[in-house]
C-alpha cells in the first residue's frame, strides 16, 4: 500500500526508528520493547486496504466504518483496545474566501497510533516533524502524539479565526463606506461569508466535548500527567470558540446593517424621484390646462399672457426646488 500509507515509524525512547514493511511484525516489537511505539499514517485508504490494518491493531469496526467513511463529526470514542478521535483541520483560502474541512482519523491504543486522513489540510507532517526534534516528549507515548495533533489542529483554528476576522473587517468597511460603491453583490458576499463561518463552526464547536473528556481521568491509553496538557489546548479551543461566534454575530449585525442601508437609499431614490415629477408636474399641467383649446379663455388675447404664463411656471419651479433641496430631497 505505497500510496496509502504515508508513513510508518517506531519510536523508542523517543527516537525515531524506520519501520520495516512489515508493520504486524513491528507492532509486535514495540508492544515487546515496553516503551516503544508505532506510529502509522494513512491518506484516504479503501476497505480493502484498511481490512489488514483493523485486524492487525484490532480495532472496533464501528470506528473502522467512521474511518473510511468520513463526513464525521468531531468526537470521541473509547473501546477495549483503543481509542476513537476525529478531529476536523481547516485550510482558508484568503484569495477565493473560502474555509476547507478536511477530517483527521486519530486510534491511540497501548502501543500504537493509527492516523487516517480525509482531505487536502492535515498538520501531521509538520507535527511528527516537530515531535522528532523534541524526544522527550514522544517518550510519553501515543497521548503525547494524540496531544500534539489535538494542539496543531486547535492552534491553526485561532490563525484561520484571526484571518477571518481580517477580511470581516474589510467587508465591515466596504458596508460602512461615506462614499456610496457598487453594492449589488454585497449581500452575496456576506452570506458567503456567513457558510464560510458555519463550516468553521461545524469544525470547532463539537470538539469541545471530547476535549473536556480528555482532561477528565479515567479516560485509558491517555497518562494522566497528559490531562494539563489537554486542558491547555481546551483553553485555545474555548478562544477559538468565542473568537468564531464573535465574528458570526457580527456578520450578523454587518448583514442587518446593509439591509438597512438598502433601504435607507431606495428611499432616498424614491424621494429624488418624486422631487423631480413634481418638478416636472407643475409645467405639465399648466401646459395642458393652455392646451385645451376652449374659445372662450381670457389670457389668449392677452398680450402679456405669454411671458406671464412662462414666469409663472418658473417661479413655481425654483420655489419647488427650494423647498426639495432644503429638506433633502434633492
Amino acid at each position: 500500500m505505497p500510496g496509502v500509507i504515508v508513513d510508518c515509524a517506531i519510536y523508542r525512547e523517543g527516537r525515531r526508528h524506520e519501520c520495516a514493511t512489515d508493520f504486524s511484525r513491528a507492532l509486535d516489537a514495540a508492544r515487546a520493547e515496553g516503551r516503544s511505539f508505532l506510529w502509522l499514517g494513512m491518506y484516504e485508504p479503501t476497505q480493502h486496504e484498511f481490512d489488514q490494518v483493523s485486524s492487525e491493531f484490532r480495532l472496533h469496526p464501528l470506528a473502522v466504518e467512521d474511518a473510511l467513511n468520513a463526513h464525521q463529526r468531531p468526537k470521541l470514542e473509547v473501546y477495549d483496545d483503543s481509542l476513537f478521535v476525529v478531529l476536523k483541520p481547516i485550510t482558508y483560502d484568503v484569495t477565493a474566501d473560502t474555509v476547507t474541512a478536511s477530517e483527521l482519523m486519530v486510534f491511540v491504543g497501548d502501543s500504537f497510533v493509527v492516523t487516517v486522513r480525509h482531505g487536502t489540510a492535515s498538520p501531521l507532517a509538520a507535527v511528527r516533524q516537530r515531535l522528532e526534534h523534541h524526544p522527550e516528549i514522544l517518550r510519553h507515548g501515543p497521548g503525547a502524539v494524540l496531544y500534539a495533533v489535538s494542539d496543531a489542529v486547535v492552534d491553526h483554528y485561532i490563525e484561520v479565526a484571526a484571518e477571518l476576522q481580517l477580511d470581516l473587517e474589510e467587508l465591515e468597511a466596504e458596508v460602512f463606506a461615506p462614499i456610496r460603491r457598487e453594492t449589488r453583490h454585497t449581500a452575496m458576499r456576506i452570506y458567503t461569508f456567513k457558510r464560510e463561518i458555519m463550516e468553521f463552526r461545524r469544525a470547532t464547536v463539537p470538539l469541545a466535548e471530547p476535549m473536556a473528556r480528555l482532561q477528565s481521568p479515567g479516560v485509558p491509553f491517555v497518562h494522566d500527567q497528559a490531562r494539563p496538557f489537554f486542558r491547555d489546548v481546551g483553553d485555545h479551543l474555548t478562544r477559538a470558540n468565542e473568537s468564531v461566534e464573535g465574528l458570526d454575530r457580527l456578520l450578523s449585525d454587518v448583514l442587518a446593517a446593509h439591509l438597512a442601508q438598502m433601504g435607507v437609499r431606495q428611499n432616498d431614490d424614491m424621494r429624488k424621484i418624486s422631487a423631480w415629477a413634481a418638478l416636472a408636474a407643475v409645467p405639465t399641467l399648466i401646459a395642458g390646462i393652455y392646451g385645451m383649446n376652449f374659445r372662450d379663455m381670457p389670457e389668449l388675447n392677452w398680450s402679456l399672457g405669454y411671458p406671464a404664463i412662462l414666469l409663472v411656471m418658473a417661479v413655481i419651479e425654483v420655489s419647488l426646488y427650494r423647498l426639495f433641496k432644503r429638506r433633502g430631497w434633492l
